[in-house]
């Protein structure tokens, strides 16, 4: 998967776990809350994995 793939999915998942938790606080239900909080700490790890590329390619092309 590209560097840019991994942001979009990222930023995604961040998104939607933003809204479930949302959901979650407004309805009181912990359950949603918490697969929320697991949806968006999934988006950030793969937006870091996409810089994490970037990084890398451009390092590979500099050298």
């Amino acid at each position: 998967m590209g560097s840019t793939s991994d942001k979009v999915k990222g930023l995604a998942n961040e998104a939607v776990g933003n809204v479930k938790q949302g959901v979650g606080k407004a309805t009181d239900n912990p359950r949603l809350q918490a697969e929320g909080k697991l949806q968006e700490k999934k988006g950030e790890a793969q937006q870091a994995i996409g810089k994490a590329k970037d990084a890398i390619k451009k390092g590979v092309d500099k050298a």
